[in-house]
């Protein structure tokens, strides 16, 4: 048993040895023949992605937020509509529909109008997919944020005969935003782990050109340890920057233990 014991730790040893390796760092060198360079343009391409699907997620939560509270019947029933439809079917279903159904029929129809087939870019159509799953859910949680804010200043507002637009430029968004960013900041983490769902449709987001690096070079475990840890960093670094944002949003409210944290 004892011995056992020391050919298990003899053979760690020697695992992360070969892991920690010069051979097995260089394959993350920035200079060819590493393969870093390729990890980092894969890193940028999700981190905009990620940014242009929370930016057109948070234009479509507002409007859909504003629809289901303040809009007509017509209004609130589409917007129930759309958040029901994206928060049930998968991303990963709306990823695919997106990408074969949706350029089959983008295709049909150009050809209807006379103009030729057209390819639309990867990281576009990641974006434009991604931010109207974003858009469903920050309907929501804009939603809720809205709800918390003390419905006496929106009826000042209006008493003062502000405009809907100039009531939630100047009172609801403002006031709406500490109840709103803990909500916010988890779709964010959330849209930059998404991005990886894209690797299956081939876009050279960090999953794909891990995968693709990975399989060139045999070496699995390096790559996609070194893929774990950039996401973790980008976790890492995007909670201080909103436990930032948080703790100015609450500038002057009550105090509560471990927010902003």
């Amino acid at each position: 048993m004892l011995r056992r014991q020391r050919n298990g730790g003899r053979d760690l040893t020697d695992a992360l040895a070969g892991l920690f390796s010069d051979s097995t760092l260089g394959l993350l060198a920035l200079d060819p023949p590493g393969r870093g360079s390729f990890l980092l343009a894969g890193f940028l391409n999700s981190v905009m992605i990620a940014v242009g699907a929370t930016v057109v997620g948070l234009c479509l939560g507002i409007c859909g937020a504003w629809c289901k509270l303040y809009g007509g019947p017509v209004a609130r029933d589409l917007a129930g509509v759309y958040t029901t439809i994206v928060r049930a079917v998968p991303e990963l279903v709306l990823i695919l529909i997106r990408y074969f159904a949706g350029a089959d029929l983008l295709n049909r129809v150009l050809g209807m109008l006379g103009y030729p087939p057209t390819d639309i870019p990867g990281v576009a159509a990641g974006i434009f997919v991604l931010g109207i799953v974003q858009g469903a859910y920050s309907t929501e949680v804009l939603r809720g944020a809205i709800l918390a804010i003390p419905q006496g200043q929106i009826e000042a507002a209006r008493a003062y005969g502000m405009s809907p637009a100039l009531v939630m430029r100047r009172i609801i968004l403002p006031a709406m935003l500490p109840f709103a960013i803990p909500g916010l900041a988890n779709l964010w983490l959330i849209a930059t782990k998404d991005t990886a769902l894209l690797a299956i449709v081939g876009v050279n987001e960090l999953t794909q050109v891990t995968r693709t690096a990975a399989g060139a070079t045999k070496a699995y475990f390096t790559f996609f340890m070194a893929a774990g840890a950039i996401y973790l960093a980008l976790t890492l670094f995007s909670g201080a920057i909103i436990g930032r944002i948080e703790r100015r949003a609450r500038r002057g409210m009550p105090s509560i233990a471990g927010a902003g944290r």
